[in-house]
């Protein structure tokens, strides 16, 4: 992926310009199919589908249930032998021919054009489709996935099949599916000078299905975060327009999850509500009720309930735990990009240090460019709030994707494949899937628990 430059002036140390051409494509920019003209090389989708499912969703329910294309068309013995090439071939793919008997459909084959033919040549097409477009790895060996893949809805199995025999390219029917982000191609690429079986290759195949779990098309303009790499990315046309250091989730319990959402703000000077876990276990609002002048120099208050119950605040300021913002990204894992006033933390290699929130290098100057982009503010008018000191939420005019991914093999920030740490160790099960017999009937609702994560953005360690 290449870097742009990206000119930004930095006045006063946070105010900042954004060239006029981006500005330009802001809007509706950052949405996805359903919201926006449709890619020349997308299937057509249902109207009232891609309505439903537009942007990220996150894995909260089944998909919805449509009268779609029927998944049994007639074929053509050329037709079938072209579909036995492309099960051949699918190696190129990171896929194994195996898994779609390749021996029963030259079966089907020999048998001649009729209804064995024809169902089971739909069969191994409809699972190729699924395998291409929704990833191969099962829900119970993607640890901690939350995102409600769309593309089932977008891109319906029968219609696929349909346009296939109808073009005559089985195999370009199959790619019209595939991710259309450029990692996805690099890692291809690299597949191709792999050796089949290695540790490499293995590794490899396991990076490209990450790539089908995610919607086919990302958007416009979107966030995403490669939490193995400690780097969120502003990109533009899946091309980066400015790149940020991150802090993510220490491993276990408060590992970050990987999650689709939307972002629909920046908050300039946040509060920081002190979780219960601290108030009452830490003895926090003992400290700050019996401390008042402590209390003030952290930037506390205390209320005490009538019932006893003491609530905790961090009102805005530099020693804030939140720094001087956050995201405004709804969703029930409470996971959110913020500052943070510990900046020196950004020059360690390993940076596996947070609460599980993740938290972000030149964090006022991504609020600012994103004030800029999504809610049309002006620099000066951005400088001016931050100034102020007090809490302001800035609205966007229309949501923007942010994804948080988890691969261990892509290309970095300079575009370069790499290798990053498995630092969650969610490889494993992923690799062990891609040992195991094709799982059918994939269920694309995890059940996994969601893992309350308690918001402690203090540097406690």
């Amino acid at each position: 992926m290449k870097k742009l430059a990206f000119p930004f002036a930095l006045l006063a140390g946070t105010a900042l310009a954004v060239p006029a051409s981006l500005v330009a494509q802001n809007a509706p920019a950052n949405l996805l199919p359903g919201e926006q003209e449709p890619r020349e090389d997308a299937p057509e989708a249902d109207d009232a589908v891609s309505s439903s499912m537009s942007g990220p969703v996150e894995m909260v329910r089944e998909p919805v249930v449509q009268q779609f294309d029927p998944v049994v068309q007639q074929w053509t013995v050329g037709q079938a032998e072209a579909l036995a090439a492309v099960i051949e071939g699918i190696g190129a793919e990171g896929l194994f021919p195996v898994d779609y008997d390749l021996p029963g459909l030259r079966a089907a084959i020999a048998g001649g054009a009729g209804a064995m033919l024809d169902e089971e040549a739909s069969q191994r097409f409809v699972w190729l489709v699924e395998d291409m477009r929704d990833g191969r790895t099962p829900m119970d060996a993607r640890k901690q996935w939350f995102v409600m893949d769309p593309d089932a809805d977008r891109y319906r199995s029968g219609t696929i099949l349909k346009q296939a025999l109808a073009d005559g390219d089985i195999m370009g029917a199959l790619q019209s599916v595939a991710p259309l982000h450029p990692d996805y191609e690099a890692l291809r690429n690299e597949l191709a000078k792999a050796q089949p079986g290695s540790k490499r290759y293995k590794l490899i195949q396991a990076n490209m299905d990450r790539w089908r779990w995610l919607p086919r098309d990302l958007g416009k303009q979107y966030l995403i975060t490669n939490v193995p790499e400690y780097q969120l990315r502003l990109t533009v046309n899946d091309k980066i327009m400015r790149t940020y250091r991150t802090i993510v989730g220490k491993p276990g319990r408060t590992a970050t999850p990987q999650l689709a959402e939307q972002v629909e703000g920046v908050i300039l000077n946040p509060n920081w509500t002190v979780p219960q876990s601290i108030v009452q276990g830490e003895g926090l609002g003992a400290r700050v009720l019996a401390n008042p002048g402590w209390a003030k120099s952290k930037g506390y208050t205390a209320t005490r309930g009538a019932n006893g119950w003491i609530s905790v605040v961090q009102g805005p300021g530099e020693g804030n735990a939140l720094g001087r913002m956050k995201l405004d990204m709804p969703n029930r894992h409470a996971i959110f990009f913020h500052d943070t006033p510990s900046r020196n933390l950004f020059g360690q290699a390993n940076r596996a240090l947070s609460h599980g929130c993740i938290r972000t290098e030149r964090a006022t100057e991504l609020a600012f460019t994103l004030a800029i982009l999504q809610a049309g503010i002006t620099a000066d008018e951005a400088t001016e709030i931050l100034a102020s000191g007090e809490y302001t939420r800035v609205g966007f005019n229309s949501k923007m994707p942010a994804y948080i991914t988890y691969f261990t093999m892509a290309t970095n920030i300079d575009g370069k494949m790499t290798t990053f740490n498995d630092i969650y160790e969610r490889d494993g099960a992923v690799l062990a899937s891609f040992e195991a017999p094709r799982k059918a009937n994939r269920s694309r609702v995890t059940d996994e628990e969601i893992i309350e994560i308690v918001n402690d953005p203090r540097d406690i360690a």
